[in-house]
C-alpha cells in the first residue's frame, strides 16, 4: 500500500539492511520433494527458477528480517521465501511495498530517495514459475480506503461515512480498471517468461463480512462491511484478469474466511504496527505461511 511509506520510514533505524533483490538457492524442507524426486508429478520436473513479483502483501513488511536498502521492506519470512524453501526452488524476490501495476515496468520510487528497478526486468525464458500479487495500490485503492475510513469514523461511528463518501464511491468504481491493468500485466509477464507457469495471488480478507472490532479495525460500524465489499470485488476482478490471461489464480479471499483482522486466528495484522510481527493492516507470519501452503498445493496439482 502507498500508505505504508510514512510508517516504514520511522522504522528504518530499527532494522538492519540487506541486499536486494533477494535471490536464494533454497533447500527443501524436511519431507519436501527435491527436484530429482518429482516423478510422482507425471514425471515432470518441478519448477527450478522462481520469480516473485508484487506489492506489500507479497513483501510482508516487518515479518522478521525485512530488507530496507531499496525501501521495499521485503521480508525473508514472506510467502515466496517459504514456498521456495518448501519446493527447493531458486528464488528471485523483487516484490516491493507500495508497488502498483505500473511499477512492474518502471522504476519505483520508495523512501528516502531510494528506488527499485522495474520488477519485470528479472524475467526471461529460463523462468519456470512466477507468482504475482498486485493491483491493490492502483488508483490509490487500499491507501485511500484505509485513510478515508479511519478519518471519517468519528463523524458517524455507527454509520457508514466512508462507504457513502465521494472518495469511497470513486474507489469502488475503479476496481474494473484495476482488473484490466492486472490482465495487461499478466500478458507482459507471459511475454517475458514464455516458459513459466504464472500464478496470480489474490488478497486475503481484512475486514469481516459482519460485526466490528474497533480496537483492531477502527472503522465506523457500517464501513467494516464496506471494507469487506471492496476486497471481495477486487478479488473477483483479479480472478477475471487471471481467467482472461489464461493463468492460474489463488483465491485468498475465499481461503481466508474466518481469518480476518477481527478473528481469533487472523492472517492480517490490525491497526498496531509491530516491528518483528507485521506492519499495520499487512500480512502476519500466519498469513504468509497459509499462502505458501496454498501455493504449494496449487503447484503440486500441475
Amino acid at each position: 500500500m502507498r500508505l505504508v511509506t510514512a510508517a516504514l520510514v520511522a522504522l528504518l533505524a530499527l532494522t538492519g539492511c540487506s541486499a536486494a533483490p533477494q535471490e536464494t538457492p533454497a533447500a527443501p524442507l524436511s519431507g519436501a520433494a527435491a527436484p530429482e524426486q518429482a516423478g510422482n508429478l507425471d514425471d515432470a520436473a518441478p519448477p527450478q527458477r522462481y520469480v516473485a513479483l508484487g506489492d506489500s502483501f507479497t513483501a510482508a513488511p516487518l515479518v522478521p528480517m525485512t530488507e530496507l536498502e531499496t525501501g521495499c521492506f521485503r521480508s525473508d519470512g514472506n510467502y515466496p521465501s517459504l514456498l521456495a524453501d518448501a519446493l527447493g526452488l531458486r528464488l528471485t524476490d523483487v516484490s516491493c511495498s507500495g508497488a502498483s501495476t505500473r511499477d512492474l515496468v518502471r522504476r519505483q520510487s520508495t523512501v528516502q530517495q531510494a528506488s527499485a528497478p522495474p520488477q519485470l526486468r528479472v524475467l526471461d525464458d529460463r523462468t519456470d514459475l512466477v507468482t504475482v500479487g498486485i493491483g491493490g495500490n492502483d488508483f490509490g485503492l487500499f491507501g485511500g480506503l484505509v485513510r478515508t475510513c479511519l478519518q471519517l469514523r468519528s463523524s458517524d461511528p455507527t454509520g457508514a461515512p466512508c462507504a457513502t463518501s465521494a472518495l469511497g464511491e470513486r474507489l469502488v468504481s475503479r476496481i474494473p480498471d484495476i482488473g484490466r491493468n492486472v490482465e495487461r500485466s499478466l500478458r507482459r509477464i507471459e511475454q517475458r517468461a514464455p516458459n513459466a507457469r504464472v500464478i496470480l495471488v489474490g488478497y486475503p480478507r481484512i475486514a469481516p463480512s459482519d460485526g466490528a472490532c474497533p480496537r483492531l479495525l477502527p472503522f465506523a460500524d457500517g464501513d467494516v462491511s464496506f471494507g469487506d465489499r471492496v476486497l471481495r470485488e477486487l478479488d473477483a476482478s483479479l480472478r477475471g484478469a487471471a481467467d482472461a490471461a489464461g493463468v492460474d489464480y489463488l483465491d485468498l479471499y475465499t481461503a481466508s474466511a474466518g481469518h480476518d483482522v477481527c478473528s481469533a486466528r487472523p492472517w492480517v495484522n490490525g491497526r498496531q504496527t509491530q516491528p518483528g510481527v507485521a506492519l499495520a493492516f499487512h500480512p502476519l507470519a500466519t498469513g504468509a505461511r497459509a499462502t505458501a501452503t496454498l501455493l504449494e498445493d496449487l503447484v503440486a496439482r500441475s
